[in-house]
């Protein structure tokens, strides 16, 4: 049984392409938020960044405008704004990332849309913000990383820095996004205004730096590449065992003597080397000697079990198809089938309200037809503007 979302009543514009403003958009979708997705002529860039692909959408684009219904409308065109417009009428939300200055250029900026929507909640998403020494420039995830000194402490001890592996700052930006969008709707609950919301790459990419940045506060020290190691806690490191490596995160003393009965070394915690985690930390070295050593009488899979069975957070280092296989995995409902298309869960929970998955990511200008006769607009006026839209779909409108 589908559930109507705990965002069921809202109406999002979704203008926004590539990856944080998607995100921010199927985050509401999921929760039972009518999203319509505005592309432009050409489509959403990712629809072309594969393989692999499912029907001509690659897996990038797939993975980001779910439970969304698809329009294209060619905004260069007055008519195509227009057309903006009246969607726009009687939206809760626009999400967009045009780049800086195009929809002033427009008149269809953050002034003008206030004061014809004043209900209107306006989220725009871009790389350095609008104002300051780098407003409005163009920012991509890597390069973010890389400009936020993110890249600066990911990689092997004294090692070149490295790009995490995923995109985590647009990740991020999105999140931050939608709870913008939801702190401004909470807001206009009680005064009725709608209000501008600005989340961006640069911004969203200093926010992660914890706890590299209040370390430096405190230290004036600055943090460099150091592995899978953490800065301030220990043991938080991989560690060989005598089949795979495991991942060991022990915050507390408590967990730390549990870890050493278990491995056999309950001695350990005597030692005034590691009797604290400021002690283990000016030790790591001695004590990853020690831990290693222990360890390599033991199977990866086994001890990992044990251990956090016993309350010690631990993980053996897996791959994505492990993750895939595992049965908390599918209990968590993290992984959605709806026909061809798979996608990843919202790891959201709520008990009355959850996450809904309704639609597949729509095929490009899908829904046009759909979307105008919901809006009382003929095809016919807007033909110029709606590529993807046929004869037969304009006939149905």
């Amino acid at each position: 049984m589908l559930h109507p979302g705990s965002l069921a009543n809202l109406k999002v514009i979704d203008a926004s392409r590539v990856l944080g403003g998607p995100y921010a958009g199927q985050i509401l979708a999921d929760h039972g938020a009518d999203v319509i997705k505005v592309e432009p002529p050409s489509g959403d860039e990712t629809r072309g960044w594969g393989p692999p692909f499912l029907d001509g959408a690659a897996s990038y684009f797939l993975g980001l405008n779910r439970n969304k219904r698809g329009i294209a409308v060619d905004l260069a065109q007055e008519a195509g704004r227009a057309l903006l417009l009246e969607l726009l009428a009687d939206a809760d939300v626009f999400i967009e990332n045009f780049k800086t200055g195009t929809l002033e250029r427009w008149g269809l900026g953050h002034d003008e849309l206030s004061a014809r929507f004043p209900r209107l909640i306006h989220a725009r998403v871009s790389g350095f913000g609008a104002d300051g020494p780098m407003g409005g420039l163009p920012g991509y995830d890597a390069a973010i990383q890389a400009l936020c000194g993110i890249m600066s402490v990911n990689g092997e001890a004294g090692g070149q820095p490295l790009r995490v592996g995923l995109p985590v700052v647009d990740m991020v930006t999105g999140l931050n996004a939608a709870i913008g969008i939801l702190m401004a709707l909470n807001e206009r609950s009680q005064s009725g205004k709608g209000q501008f919301v600005e989340t961006s790459l640069y911004d969203c990419g200093v926010s992660l730096l914890h706890p590299h940045l209040p370390n430096y506060y405190l230290s004036g020290k600055v943090a460099g590449t150091s592995g899978n190691a953490h800065p301030n806690i220990c043991p938080y490191d991989t560690f060989a065992t005598a089949t795979a490596p495991i991942f060991l995160a022990v915050g507390n003393n408590r967990q730390f003597v549990t870890l050493c009965r278990l491995i056999e070394r309950p001695d350990l915690p005597e030692d005034p080397r590691f009797a604290t985690n400021g002690d283990r930390n000016m030790n790591r070295d001695a004590l990853k000697v020690e831990l290693e050593a222990a360890l390599s009488g033991f199977d990866c899979a086994s001890m990992s079990d044990r251990l956090i069975k016993a309350g010690v957070p631990c993980g053996a280092v897996r791959s994505i198809d492990a993750v895939m296989a595992d049965p908390h995995t599918i209990h968590r409902q993290m992984v959605v089938d709806i026909g061809a298309y798979r996608g990843t869960g919202s790891p959201i929970k709520l008990s009355r309200t959850p996450a809904s998955y309704r639609r597949a990511p729509p095929q490009f200008a899908e829904h046009s037809a759909e979307v105008l006769q919901e809006h009382d607009l003929d095809a016919d006026h807007y033909s110029a503007v709606l590529p993807g839209i046929g004869a037969r779909e304009k006939d149905a409108t």
